[in-house]
């Protein structure tokens, strides 16, 4: 059992639910005390050591009875041992009527006879579940495996058995309970197919460790994720906001006081004559006030997600941020902020403002924030777009975007491509790039979390 466990554990941490060692001594502990005789005491005792966050509990439930269950096939019934002689004579007749594969395969179901390892094992091959390490995939798989064992066919050769056994003469009440009982094992094999991929998965997640590839995640151009990569990437968002906060704390402790200031430090010191006993120094900004546009186009998407996601993890480090989402119009996105998650908030936003066939333009958007939204902007905003500079040949708006630049304490520009594709296609980058303090490539998520520290820093 406490191999099983550990094996247990490795598959949370492989499926994104982050244990320590702590935690996982702490379940062996609650185990020993409770025991294991109560199924779902002990259940709620791995659950409450394990999970420390309520959107890992799915994981955990999906999980637990692929570990902790009897292993059994589903049950069967054998429906040759109630035949009688007449009807034993009359299927047999029948199914000579069927092709060998399907013939062998209705045998099977009036046997009642489940599937053996060694056929699983094969199905399994066949439709690429020893590579699996997904449980979303599950039900696909077990339906390819069903496929493989041409389940839609059976189906069709039951309703055919049916009719010939009526013909044969067999009587209606006999026909629909036989019907009954052989879909019923057809639903027993499914079931097994189901239960023998999710074991299946779960074993491969338990033996990937969980920051397997996580690092070729982070440096994995935002253009060549996959939604699984993206699941995987929306978790380590909090794992490094943490980080982020830890270093820009460590900066705070060492950085507690600001320049000299000359002026403050003469008039403390009139006291003294004038000598400088007692020096002043200015104080330090340390949170910047953010102002980030940014492009959710279906070429942007991902890397505005991310970008979105870490500025409002890291909220308790900024003054304040008004945020705005654009396609081919200006959105103010910070109410949608307010009292939720960063990611059910993105979540929101995205569902909102969904990619579709309508064109980039920025140069529009930039005219509805110079309209309606220019008093967020003043001398100690730092102003942030996230985009490709591509605008699909609209009016780039570069009077109004000078004009901001101006306004800003700076003005930052987050790009995921790389220079040398500025001056292809509708990119306007080339314009804009002039006006801009400073512009950071940002084409993956480690890209992306050292702008994020680098713009963090208020000079």
């Amino acid at each position: 059992m406490e191999d099983r466990i550990v094996k247990f554990i490795s598959a949370l941490r492989g499926g994104g639910v982050r244990v320590s060692l702590a935690e996982s001594a702490d379940a062996f502990r609650a185990i020993q005390e409770l025991g294991i005789q109560d199924r779902e005491r002990f259940r709620l005792a791995l659950r409450a050591t394990l999970v420390k966050d309520a959107g890992d509990i799915p994981t955990f439930e999906e999980l637990f009875p692929l570990f902790f269950s009897s292993g059994e096939a589903p049950p069967l019934l054998n429906l040759a041992q109630d035949l009688s002689p007449d009807e034993a004579g009359m299927i047999a007749e029948a199914l000579r009527q069927f092709s060998r594969k399907l013939r062998e395969m209705l045998e099977k179901l009036l046997r009642g006879e489940s599937l053996s390892q060694q056929e699983l094992d094969q199905l399994g091959q066949m439709v690429g579940l020893n590579r699996a390490d997904d449980l979303r995939q599950r039900e696909w798989l077990a339906r390819r495996m069903a496929q493989a064992l041409r389940f839609r066919e059976v189906q069709e050769a039951l309703r055919q058995l049916m009719e010939l056994l009526a013909q044969m003469g067999m009587n209606k009440q006999r026909l629909d309970q036989l019907r009954q009982l052989l879909q019923a094992n057809q639903q027993a094999l499914l079931e097994q197919l189901r239960q023998h991929a999710g074991q299946r998965i779960a074993e491969n997640l338990a033996q990937r460790r969980p920051d397997q590839g996580i690092d070729d995640l982070l440096n994995r151009p935002f253009n060549a994720l996959s939604d699984q990569d993206m699941e995987r990437l929306r978790k380590e968002i909090r794992r490094l906001a943490a980080l982020l906060r830890s270093r820009i704390a460590l900066r705070q402790k060492r950085a507690k006081t600001g320049q000299l200031d000359a002026k403050a430090t003469i008039r403390a010191n009139l006291k003294h004559g004038s000598v400088p006993i007692e020096i002043v120094h200015r104080d330090r900004t340390l949170k910047p006030k953010l102002i980030v546009i940014c492009d959710i186009s279906t070429s942007m998407r991902y890397c505005s997600e991310l970008m979105l996601s870490l500025v409002y993890c890291l909220q308790d480090q900024i003054s304040k941020t008004h945020a705005f989402a654009f396609i081919d119009h200006l959105e103010y996105i910070s109410p949608d902020f307010a009292g939720r998650a960063p990611n059910e908030a993105v979540a929101g936003v995205l569902a909102r403002m969904p990619s579709g066939h309508y064109n980039t333009d920025l140069g529009f958007s930039l005219e509805q924030f110079s309209r309606s939204f220019l008093d967020t902007m003043d001398s100690r905003t730092t102003f942030i777009v996230v985009g490709d500079g591509r605008n699909n040949y609209n009016d780039p708006r570069l009077d109004i975007f000078s004009t901001l630049a101006r306004r800003s304490h700076r003005t930052i520009w987050l790009n995921p491509e790389a220079p040398m594709l500025w001056a292809t296609g509708d990119s306007d980058m080339l314009k804009y790039a002039p006006l801009c303090h400073t512009i950071l490539q940002v084409g993956t998520l480690a890209e992306l979390t050292a702008a994020v520290d680098r713009f963090l820093i208020q000079r």
